[in-house]
């Protein structure tokens, strides 16, 4: 028989669930070649491939058979051929931008092991899904705010959390979407370069996040007393300046955030908080152009700096700080253990503190391909992000699981570890 590739789910799953790959049909212990692409909308081509040899029964099941050596991975790695993914021209990193769509995986099954790749053996599409059926989708325009609302199927109301990326600026939903599946209401924020909001990060002002919080809490789908905050990046100080100085927020999970206000002035009321300062003197630029930015910014405990480090003892939520210890954007891990001293010496709850080794800054939904390096729109070049594929894409898988129960916990009073499946 010929062979033929067989998926479980069969046709659709969503981007953050496992794909269970394998082959029927092939020859006893008959060497192959698999290779996944995928086209994100600007039609840029992600592709990775790995060497297998079929079993003595010419079944080749990816949970079972581990990768040989010579393609994007090697060892038993079921969803090896989506979380390496590389892009064909370098620099770009994958990223959703309709999450009314899916991504269309395509996946080719080769003879041999040969370069370039032999016969072309069996092979199949697979739509990789941001939107689970019933949840809806509900741009936001209400006084300044520019936003996405996921809604939950389901007559609610939902724990609520506002999601913030960071200075690539614009209204990225994919992990608000995918957030929402889970069962909680998720208003992705933009905040600058979108719309009608500023163009650049000179200023922010506090009031504009207010009014997005206080949207929430007066959602009749949005479940109460409080609401949560995700940010990563810059969104991840955002998110630490809006616990600080604004009522209604019971949970904080910042993923490679900085407790000091970087990038912009940030502004609240008669409130002033300053930018960190930076030394470009210290980039770092290798043989390739490629910059290396991860002591750019100064010390916030030293000298006039200490005027950036945000109040977040002031805060009266609890935080959870998810740290890419490969991060070579800035000292995350620094951030969060000095986060949690000057918690802990006001007499506020020590933080949760979960560190990756090898997960460098983008730490994304879970098989999302690791982005090693990408333009930087405040550096003006290319920067390294850090980390290695393999201990990265397992960082996205745990983290993925810590923030949906840090939420559970501290949003609807479920104990961490029960899944939430609505």
């Amino acid at each position: 028989m010929a062979p033929t590739v067989r998926l479980s789910p069969a046709a659709r799953s969503l981007f953050d669930e496992p794909l269970a790959i394998a082959v029927q049909g092939l020859g006893p212990r008959q060497p192959v070649t698999l290779r996944s692409s995928l086209r994100d909308e600007t039609g840029e081509l992600f592709q990775a491939c790995a060497r297998y040899q079929a079993g003595d029964d010419g079944e080749l099941d990816l949970a079972r058979c581990p990768a040989l050596p010579g393609g994007s991975f090697s060892g038993l790695e079921p969803m090896g051929l989506l979380w390496a993914l590389q892009p064909q021209k370098p620099f770009r990193r994958l990223v959703k931008r309709d999450v009314q769509s899916p991504f269309l995986l395509q996946l080719e099954v080769f003879d041999g092991h040969g370069e370039p790749p032999g016969r072309l053996l069996a092979q199949a599409q697979h739509e990789r899904a941001f939107l689970r059926d019933g949840v809806r989708r509900v741009p936001v325009r209400e006084g300044r705010i520019r936003a996405t609302l996921f809604l939950p199927p389901g007559n609610g109301p939902f724990p609520g959390i506002i999601d913030l990326y960071g200075t690539g600026g614009g209204l990225p939903e994919y992990r608000a979407c995918l957030l929402a599946n889970h069962g909680f209401a998720v208003l992705a924020l933009a905040f600058y370069g979108y719309e009608d909001l500023p163009k650049e990060m000179k200023e922010f002002h506090l009031e504009y996040f207010e009014e997005a919080v206080n949207y929430m809490l007066q959602h009749t789908q949005v479940k109460g007393p409080g609401i949560g905050l995700l940010g990563i990046s810059k969104g991840g100080d955002l998110c630490i300046s809006m616990a600080s100085f604004l009522k209604g927020i019971t949970a904080t999970a910042l993923i490679n955030g900085s407790v000091a206000n970087v990038g912009a002035v940030l502004c609240y009321k008669d409130i002033t908080i300053p930018s960190l300062g930076t030394d470009v003197k210290r980039i770092k630029v290798n043989k390739s152009g490629i910059a290396d930015i991860v002591d750019v910014l100064n010390n916030p405990l030293e000298g006039p700096d200490c005027q950036s480090f945000i109040p977040l003892e002031k805060a009266e939520c609890r935080f959870l700080f998810i740290v890419g210890q490969d991060d070579r954007n800035w000292k995350s891990e620094f951030f969060a253990v000095e986060g949690s001293k000057r918690l802990q010496a006001h007499g506020k709850e020590k933080p949760e503190i979960v560190c990756y080794p090898g997960a460098g800054h983008y730490i994304e939904p879970p098989f999302f391909p690791m982005c090693a390096a990408s333009m930087h729109l405040l550096v003006g070049k290319p920067v390294v992000w850090g980390g290695e594929p393999k201990a990265h894409c397992e960082a996205q898988v745990d983290a993925w699981q810590q923030i949906q129960a840090f939420f559970c916990k501290h949003l609807m009073g479920k104990p961490s570890g029960t899944s939430n499946k609505l």
